[in-house]
């Protein structure tokens, strides 16, 4: 097993009567800027390390991660582990100005977390305006020692991390979005591990995923687009799923994986098929008329066999607008469920919440148009606070948010209708929804046509979900429920919710602080399609916040 730039420490803890053995990994990451060329043009870019996909964490379940980030370019930057829990110690989650102020220009700090009850794939990504456009990678959490994978073991291991590219500055790009108030431009191309492949007009030898006949690989798929919820596939090959977002799933095979922003997929894929070369594509998903980078990123599967010139096999990927892929998809992904591996979903709910999500038009003096693109949930766009929000909580500081957010949409209309004639401004506010310590909650995310339907992958920090129920149209809160799963319903970080449809998800709020949900398509975030939850203190020290670090960051 390789550390990148990682020590391992080992700790032993004397809890009577029993002995446990932790690690401490140990990383430190440099925030540094990278000159590189992609589709025949060059720039520079701030990248951990130097590289592009950025190093990869490798942990044990149950073990201690400590990584020190040093900041060594211009902008402020903070560093989101997403899908790690960090129960108990949200200074270490990292959305800037949520759980910490951002880290500045010379400055660093430990973040510190431990991956409690969590083994499989996740990823790492910055969470600062849109840094994480090329400052992401993938974290590996192996099972303890000596437990077993609950399905066949694999000879071998691939990380797979697919991207967005802009020819451009992206700091440029969002600034020049947020002076026009206008949506801000699509990439240029995707990236399968920082590869584009060839493109129209610049040739590129693209990524190449080599295996050995008869092997079965596990392969770690990440989707660490800003703004794309994509496809990908294999010429020849159908791949069992096993894994989302860090969490068992009943296997299933299937020849396209369907796969948003922020979440991961593992797969087994045997190399049963003819010696050769084959295609691997990757291509958007988008079925509505929003504007998208349809440029599909090509990388190859190729048999490590001595052939000087070997066969290409092609595939065809999905239609732009294959909603049915992505429903059949996303129908199959089912919890393990297992004695070992139990889906505990909340059978009662202490809060019923019901979040309307789209996007609006509000005032903009300084705007190209006197006007500006905004996203909201029950119609309020959330505002940025200059103060992060958990040390607001933690201290007790009044004036940077309130604990009044909506917990259904303040005006009832038919959402998934025509929707023309509505209002489009929105109410502009830094406003939370507190939770009690244990309190069992269910959101029901609906989707509206305001302005254009999308699809909305949200992602909730400090926790994973139960996806109990899902549908086209308006949520009916007298018979839909009805119809919910809660037996075996998929368990991850990030879900899609669709087209003009809905989600409905269920969690336990047993972390306390105060954790971010937001769509994780990087330009709604911008827009303010975003909250935050409170989630207060239990009883005693074992139900409470730890104190904050003393090397973090202040704005």
């Amino acid at each position: 097993m390789e550390y990148y730039q990682a020590r391992t420490m080992l700790l032993v803890i004397f809890i009577f009567p029993a002995l446990v053995e932790c690690k401490v990994r140990l990383y430190n990451f440099r925030v540094v800027l990278t000159n590189t060329t992609k589709l025949c043009s060059s720039k520079s870019i701030p990248t951990i390390n130097g590289k592009f996909p950025g190093p990869t964490i490798y942990a044990r379940e149950g073990d201690n991660v400590n990584i020190r980030l040093t900041n060594q370019v211009q902008y402020n930057v903070t560093v989101h582990w997403h899908g790690v829990s960090s129960c108990f110690t949200g200074w270490a989650d990292g959305p800037a100005y949520i759980t910490q102020c951002p880290i500045q220009p010379g400055q660093s700090y430990l973040y510190n977390f431990t991956l409690t009850g969590q083994r499989g794939t996740l990823l790492w990504h910055a969470h600062i305006s849109w840094l994480r456009a090329t400052i992401h990678g993938a974290i590996v959490i192996f099972p303890k020692k000596g437990v077993p994978y609950p399905f066949p073991k694999p000879d071998k291991e691939k990380i797979i991390i697919l991207s967005e590219w802009w020819k451009a500055d992206v700091e440029a790009v969002v600034n020049q979005a947020t002076m026009t108030g206008l949506p801000p431009n699509i990439s240029d191309a995707h990236t399968v591990n920082g590869h584009t492949g060839a493109v129209p007009g610049c040739t590129s030898p693209g990524f190449t995923l080599h295996v050995e006949s008869g092997k079965t690989y596990l392969l770690r798929i990440i989707n660490a687009a800003l703004n794309d919820e994509l496809f990908f596939k294999i010429a020849g090959h159908n791949i069992t799923v096993v894994e989302v977002d860090a969490t068992f799933t009943k296997p299933f095979s299937t020849d396209t994986i369907f796969i948003g922003p922020g979440q991961t997929t593992n797969a087994l894929l045997t190399a049963d098929k003819s010696i050769g070369k084959y295609l691997i594509a990757v291509s958007p998903f988008m079925d509505t008329v929003v504007a998208v980078d349809n440029v599909t990123a090509i990388a190859f599967l190729r048999y490590n066999e001595p052939l000087h010139s070997p066969h290409l096999s092609l595939t065809t990927t999905p239609a732009i607008n294959a909603t049915p892929a992505t429903s059949t998809f996303m129908d199959k992904l089912r919890s393990l469920n297992s004695k070992k591996y139990p889906a505990n979903v909340p059978l009662t709910v202490d809060h019923d919440l019901y979040f309307t999500i789209g996007v609006g038009i509000d005032p903009c003096a300084t705007c190209t148009n006197g006007s500006k693109a905004v996203a909201d949930i029950n119609n309020v766009s959330f505002i940025m606070p200059t103060t992060a929000l958990l040390q607001a909580h933690y201290y007790n500081i009044s004036g940077v948010f309130t604990d009044d957010f909506p917990a259904k949409p303040p005006i009832s209309f038919n959402y998934t209708g025509n929707n023309t004639a509505m209002n489009l401004k929105t109410t502009n506010g830094t406003r939370a929804y507190r939770l009690a310590f244990n309190s069992a909650v269910q959101v029901v995310l609906q989707g509206t046509t305001i302005i254009a339907p999308e699809s909305h992958p949200f992602h909730l920090h400090g926790f994973n979900f139960f996806v109990v129920g899902k549908g086209i149209g308006n949520f009916d809160p007298d018979n839909d429920p009805k119809k919910f799963n809660l037996a075996d319903p998929v368990e991850r970080n990030t879900v899609s919710v669709p087209t003009a449809g809905w989600i409905a998800i269920r969690f336990k709020a047993d972390n306390p602080g105060v954790w971010f949900l937001h769509c994780h398509l990087e330009v709604h975030t911008t827009w303010g399609l975003k909250m935050a939850f409170v989630v207060d203190n239990g009883k005693g020290p074992n139900e409470s916040i730890l104190p904050p670090p003393s090397d973090l960051p202040t704005c």
